[in-house]
């Protein structure tokens, strides 16, 4: 059964009425990142680098659905820069003139992987095994708004799998929503990035890697505000840069 979840206008309005809480708290002279979930503990320690190699700097860091964080820039929320977990959503921030189309540049790269938690007893081997009877739900992001959602669908379709996982689907707002939906026992299976699944080892096992029909890889770019300008240069440099690239490889993630 395909579990309900709110429409995403409501989702995105939420999401939006949150951002301007969360913007009331970056002060002026703050550096502001957004960027998609699955980049959550990296750019956590990456940007406590960036502030230790910065003195007087602060980075705030905003996190979630890739699609929903862009709609918060293009609404008006305070962002620097504008870090996104697949092409379609950085394309759509230079569509909306969001960021600046000549800072934009790839730097990591990933995997997606289907997970089940940890004492699970389904034997789920390959994406097919997903059409099972015993098999009742599945997580996966949201494809209209998470880009793990979007290559989930991309690789089952190219399965043939799409329409038999889609009517088990527990929709998740993103990678994270996912991940936690599994390492609760609430799914039997769900789909999420390589690196997410290694943040919780204890909880939840890779069952199948996933190939993917387009390469996961994950593009950053400086946004229009100015604010910031000089210093979200500096700190797409340092993500980069051999520190920030080996931080980055700590936490999993490849190289583009």
């Amino acid at each position: 059964m395909t579990c309900k979840r709110p429409p995403l206008a409501l989702s995105l309005a939420l999401s939006l009425a949150l951002s301007t809480l969360w913007g009331a708290s970056a002060h002026a002279g703050d550096l502001v990142v957004s960027a998609a979930a699955s980049l959550t503990n990296a750019f956590k320690e990456v940007a406590q680098g960036y502030e230790k190699a910065h003195p007087g700097t602060k980075v705030v860091l905003n996190f979630g659905a890739s699609d929903v964080l862009l709609q918060q820039i293009v609404k008006g929320a305070p962002a620097d820069v504008f870090a996104s977990a697949d092409q379609k959503a950085m394309d759509k921030a230079v569509e909306e003139k969001a960021v600046k189309p000549a800072s934009r540049v790839d730097f990591a790269a990933n995997q997606i992987v289907l997970i089940v938690p940890t004492d699970s007893k389904a034997n789920i081997t390959a994406l097919k095994d997903l059409t099972r009877d015993d098999i009742k739900r599945i997580a996966y992001g949201n494809p209209a708004s998470v880009p793990v959602g979007r290559y989930t669908q991309g690789a089952l379709e190219a399965a043939g799998l799409w329409t038999a996982v889609q009517a088990k689907s527990v929709l998740a707002q993103n990678v994270r929503q996912s991940l936690d939906y599994v390492s609760r026992g609430e799914v039997d299976a769900g789909f999420v990035f390589a690196t997410d699944a290694a943040v919780m080892p204890d909880k939840v096992k890779v069952a199948v890697r996933v190939p993917s029909q387009t390469p996961v890889t994950y593009p950053i770019a400086v946004t229009t505000r100015e604010a910031a300008a000089k210093e979200a240069d500096s700190f797409v440099a340092y993500v980069l840069s051999p520190e920030g690239q080996a931080i980055l490889s700590r936490y999993g993630f490849q190289k583009p």
